[in-house]
């Protein structure tokens, strides 16, 4: 049977294009955007080429031509089938949409099979046209997968002007977008797809029927929800904690603010590298994932954080994908600031035998491939208490910035963290002895002070609601002993291993 070349049928140079070729006979397209996906398979594939599309609703119709569709191919084995027996000398390219759920039926993947090697004989293609899906193993093992590419500066723009347009068939909209306006909304809506860009701001539109600058925070919300409907184990965490709003800390604030403002286009376009990360190593309760939060609101940044936990799952090559899927959604947020809790908890299992066939030892290297090589403009801000037990390449130089040591507060520092958490429960610190609390307080951790605090203010409301004394926050700092008491060896151990190795964030 003669087959024709790519050559000779015309092939555009498109990227879509490369990957229907023939080359692959089964490829998996994750997109929500079907729309845009049919568009594109017609600019790329020649007119001589077959192009078939199956759904659940419509079954098996030829997309060029006009009539109804072919008689029994509803059910997705059938469909598949039809093709698999179809012997023809022109090749075929054939889309389904939302296949995935249906191959928990033995007889929709053999068909399924058979329809691949037919396929495979005749140059042709089956293309799965997924949002979300999760493929049989031995399937995805033997599929290409392709994703469609980010839309560009262009098309984003084109996309805030379709959006307006299609606003304006039911509204009156008022819009007042400068240049810079326009680049500035088009950096908020990086990472999204067009169509979801296209829902954003439609969503922000409908809030008051206009669009300008003061919309830059709504989009950049609406974007973290549209993102979050991929699912992942992402977090978007609100950040309204500012850097003096934490006490002492200076080191770490002044390395912060030197680098405010390194993750946006202008410093890119300056000829800067975006700062990589930070982990910060410390004491449990020290600070270290307020600092985190701070580094987002003092940047004015998303925050994201990661569950390293959640990642896990039964299915083999499943937790890799998640880590990975992850990683790309935290990419599609950028500029944005990754936050990882407890690092060691996720991936301490790869610096030594695993009991769980390498899993971890792969989703670290992953990881560490990730933050090696990225380029966008993603912060990381990793924390951890026990860094011993994390694997060596995890500290080399160019995955963080640098690594800070967040020590027990010194006098001065617990007197400005008993200041904050006063005046946050409504409480003038001028009329109380702070420096008598700052000296019972001593190896005492800013979350232990604030639990005294806590401690102190439920023993006067329960004293029939009377004023907050100094007397209230000592006892009830004496009356349980700090973590540096109770873990007094590791603590010195923590201490003489970051003496000289980390940048004391104090």
């Amino acid at each position: 049977m003669m087959i024709e070349s790519r050559i000779e049928l015309g092939w555009r140079r498109t990227p879509l294009a490369r990957e229907l070729d023939g080359t692959h006979p089964l490829v998996v397209v994750r997109t929500d955007d079907e729309q845009w996906f049919r568009d594109e398979v017609f600019d790329a594939i020649p007119s001589q080429v077959i192009v078939r599309r199956w759904s659940a609703v419509r079954g098996l119709e030829e997309s060029r031509l006009e009539g109804p569709p072919i008689a029994g191919t509803e059910d997705p084995a059938g469909a598949l089938a039809w093709i698999a027996m179809r012997a023809s000398p022109t090749r075929a390219v054939n889309l389904f949409f939302d296949l995935s759920p249906h191959l928990e039926d033995s007889r929709t993947v053999r068909a399924l099979r058979e329809a691949v090697q037919q396929a495979r004989r005749t140059f042709g293609t089956v293309v799965l046209v997924e949002r979300e899906s999760r493929l049989p193993p031995f399937i995805d093992g033997e599929a290409h997968h392709w994703a469609p590419p980010v839309p560009t500066k262009d098309e984003l723009e084109e996309a805030i002007r379709s959006a307006l347009r299609e606003a304006r068939k039911t509204r009156v909209i008022t819009h007042e977008v400068t240049r810079r306006t326009l680049d500035a909304m088009v950096r908020a809506l990086g990472g999204l797809t067009r169509r979801q860009a296209e829902r954003v701001v439609l969503a922000c539109v409908a809030e008051d029927d206009r669009l300008d600058a003061s919309d830059l925070d709504r989009l950049v919300a609406l974007k973290r929800n549209a993102l979050g409907e991929l699912g992942g184990v992402l977090e978007f965490v609100q950040a309204p904690i500012a850097l003096d709003e934490i006490g002492g800390l200076g080191k770490l604030k002044q390395w912060l603010a030197s680098r405010q403002g390194g993750l946006d286009a202008e410093a890119a376009d300056f000829g800067l590298s975006p700062p990589r990360g930070v982990l910060m190593l410390g004491v449990q309760g020290a600070g270290k994932s307020l600092a985190a939060k701070a580094v987002a609101s003092a940047w004015g940044l998303p925050l994201m954080r990661l569950d390293a936990g959640a990642l896990y799952d039964k299915f083999i090559g499943e937790s890799e994908r998640r880590l990975r899927d992850s990683l790309h959604q935290a990419e599609r947020m950028a500029p944005a600031v990754l936050w990882i809790d407890e690092i060691e908890k996720g991936f301490a299992s790869a610096a030594g035998t695993s009991t769980d066939g390498g899993v971890s030892r792969r989703m670290f290297g992953t990881l560490l491939t990730w933050m090696q090589e990225r380029r966008s403009a993603v912060f990381l801000a990793a924390t951890a208490n026990d860094i011993s037990v994390l694997p060596p390449e995890l500290l080399r130089k160019g995955r963080f910035d640098e690594i800070f040591f967040i020590d027990l507060p010194l006098e001065e520092t617990r007197r400005a963290i008993l200041e904050i958490h006063l005046r946050r429960r409504r409480r003038d610190p001028a009329g109380l002895d702070v420096a008598a609390m700052s000296r019972a307080s001593e190896g005492y951790s800013g979350a232990e002070i604030e639990a005294a605090i806590e401690a102190a203010l439920l023993r006067a409301y329960r004293d029939g609601r009377r004023d907050l004394t100094s007397s209230d926050v000592v006892d009830a700092l004496r009356a349980s002993p700090p973590l540096s008491v109770v873990m007094a060896e590791p603590l010195a151990s923590l201490r003489a291993w970051a003496k000289s190795r980390c940048v004391p964030a104090e």
